[in-house]
C-alpha cells in the first residue's frame, strides 16, 4: 500500500485506499480479489470485495523529488509528518485464497536473517524508523481486521527484516511492511529511474513481495502501480490487459475500470535484480493509463501480508536502492 510520510489521517486513507506510507504519504496497493469483509474502502478493489491494505507510515523523513538514493538528509517532500505520526492509506490488495497465483521456487525461508544486530525494531501498527532519505514502516494498516504480532527488525534501510503471524480473512490484505521513499516530480522530467532489491520469503500462506508506486498523491485523483515480484497466492484487482515484456521480464497487466489501479503481476517470480522503472512507467504512458505530466509521489517496496500459514514468518529484505535522474 506501498511507499513511507504525509500527515494523512486515517479517514483520509480510508479514502485514498491503498497505502504505503510513512515518509511521504499513504502507499499501498488496491490488489485483490478475494477477501470479501475486512475491507477498508480503496480504490480499486475487486468487484468481489477485496480489502484495500495500506501501507501509510508516518516519517518525518522524505526524499526531494529528484530521487536521490541512499543516505542523505531528508527534504521536506509532500506530506511528510512531522511528528512521526503514521498515516494509514492503505494497500487495497485484498489477496485471493491461496490457491491461484502462486510462484514456485526461488526463495526457501530464513534460517538466519543476515541483519544480526539490529538497530531499530517495532511491534508498533505505525511503528518507523527514518534512514537517510528512505523510511521503513511497520505498516499494520488494516485495524478493521483482527491483527496477529508483527516485529519489524532493521539494520538499515536496505537490510531488514519482518517476522508476522496473521490469520487469513476472507483474503484480507492485512499489512504491508515495506521501505519507501518520497518524490514530488513529473514522469516525463525523470532520465532514468531504476530500483535493485533482494528479498527472502518463506512460501506459506498467502502474501505478495512487491513494489507499491503511487502518482498524484494519495488521495481522489491518484494513480496506483504495484509491480509483484515474488505472488504467493495472490490475484490482483482488476482485468488483465495486456502481457508487456519489460527489461527482459514479462508481465501480466491489470487495470481496474476506474483506472485508478494498475498491476503488473511477473510472470515469472524474481526474487532480486534491478528492474527498469521508467520503462514501466513510460509503458504505462503509452497504454493511455498515465499522463507523462503525473507526479511521482512516492515508491514502496515490502510484502503484502494475508495469511503465514498458521505461524509466525519471516520475510527479509536486502541490497534495496533507488536511483533517479
Amino acid at each position: 500500500m506501498t511507499s513511507r510520510t504525509l500527515s494523512i489521517s486515517l479517514t483520509l486513507g480510508l479514502l485514498a485506499g491503498c497505502g504505503s506510507s510513512g515518509a511521504g504519504g499513504a502507499s499501498g496497493s488496491d490488489a485483490s480479489s478475494g477477501g470479501s469483509s475486512a475491507s477498508s474502502s480503496g480504490s480499486g478493489s475487486s468487484a468481489s470485495g477485496g480489502a484495500s491494505s495500506g501501507s501509510g507510515s508516518g516519517s518525518s523523513a522524505s526524499s526531494s523529488g529528484s530521487g536521490s538514493t541512499n543516505s542523505g538528509g531528508s527534504s521536506s517532500s509532500s506530506g511528510s509528518s512531522a511528528s512521526g505520526g503514521s498515516s494509514s492509506s492503505g494497500s487495497s490488495s485484498g489477496s485471493a485464497s491461496g490457491s491461484s497465483g502462486s510462484s514456485g521456487g526461488g526463495d526457501a525461508g530464513i534460517a538466519m536473517s543476515t541483519c544480526t544486530s539490529p538497530v531499530f525494531m517495532t511491534s508498533s501498527e505505525t511503528g518507523g524508523q527514518t534512514f537517510g532519505s528512505y523510511y521503513l514502516y511497520n505498516d499494520m494498516w488494516n485495524t478493521s481486521a483482527t491483527l496477529g504480532p508483527q516485529t519489524l527488525y532493521a539494520c538499515s534501510y536496505s537490510s531488514w527484516y519482518v517476522v508476522s503471524n496473521q490469520t487469513d480473512q476472507a483474503g484480507a490484505v492485512l499489512t504491508y511492511p515495506n521501505v519507501q521513499e518520497n518524490f514530488s516530480q513529473t514522469v516525463a522530467s525523470f532520465h532514468s529511474i531504476s530500483s535493485t532489491f533482494a528479498e527472502t520469503s518463506p512460501h506459506v500462506g498467502i502474501y505478495e513481495d512487491a513494489y507499491d508506486i503511487w502518482f498524484n498523491g494519495f488521495a481522489s485523483g491518484h494513480t496506483e502501480l504495484m509491480i509483484w515480484v515474488d505472488n504467493y497466492g495472490q490475484v490482483p484487482a482488476g482485468s488483465k490487459l495486456a502481457t508487456p515484456t519489460l527489461g527482459g521480464r514479462t508481465y501480466d497487466a491489470y487495470r481496474t475500470t476506474d483506472g485508478s489501479y494498475i498491476a503488473l503481476v511477473s510472470t515469472a517470480t524474481f526474487t532480486s535484480g534491478t528492474v527498469d522503472l521508467l520503462q514501466i512507467f513510460d509503458w504505462i504512458v503509452s497504454q493511455g493509463w498515465l499522463a507523462s505530466s503525473a507526479t511521482l509521489s512516492q515508491i514502496d517496496f515490502g510484502v503484502e501480508v494475508v495469511a503465514t500459514g498458521g505461524a509466525a514468518a519471516t520475510f527479509e529484505f536486502t541490497n534495496f536502492s533507488i536511483t533517479a535522474n
